[in-house]
């Protein structure tokens, strides 16, 4: 297994093109709708400038992200840290670039005041979801022993 961990950085405005890329091919290998490359990438430009969002890529030439949403907390005098996106290219997974990322995406997401960092994941992504409980996250509340959560959403 390839040693991600160095390949993990904070996204600068020369990579949002090919993030935008990334983030459309993530909806497309799912069958989901996308808007363009472009689109994104202008979408992400703007979520950046206001500072809610933080963009991580791994690889040499980008082949995966991590997209992190942030918000002031009510519990805490921190910061909620939501894992929007995690995609790593069919191609490149299994070389250690989701956990590069994951990682990488704690340090940032400390390094900027948040306390807590949710995730919503889909029940048969098997993958993602070892990978997320090996770094320690849980669907439990409160703990291993306590009742499951669950994530709902709705379009409006």
């Amino acid at each position: 297994m390839l040693d991600g961990s160095a390949l993990a950085r904070l996204a600068g405005p020369g990579d949002l093109e090919t993030v935008g890329q990334l983030l459309h091919d993530f909806n497309t290998e799912f069958g989901e709708p996308s808007p363009s490359p472009r689109v994104l990438a202008d979408r992400l430009f703007k979520l950046i400038e206001q500072g809610t969002t933080a963009i991580l890529v791994a690889g040499e030439v980008p082949a995966g992200l991590a997209i992190l949403r942030f918000r002031a907390a009510i519990w805490s005098d921190g910061l909620e840290c939501y894992l929007a996106e995690l995609y790593v290219v069919p191609a490149h997974r299994r070389q250690g670039l989701g956990k590069a990322l994951m990682t990488a995406a704690i340090q940032e997401a400390r390094q900027r005041g948040a306390d807590i960092m949710d995730i919503g994941v889909d029940e048969p992504d098997i993958a993602a979801r070892h990978l997320y409980k090996s770094l320690g996250f849980t669907n439990r509340a409160g703990g291993a022993g306590g009742p499951l959560m669950y994530v709902y959403e709705r379009e409006l």
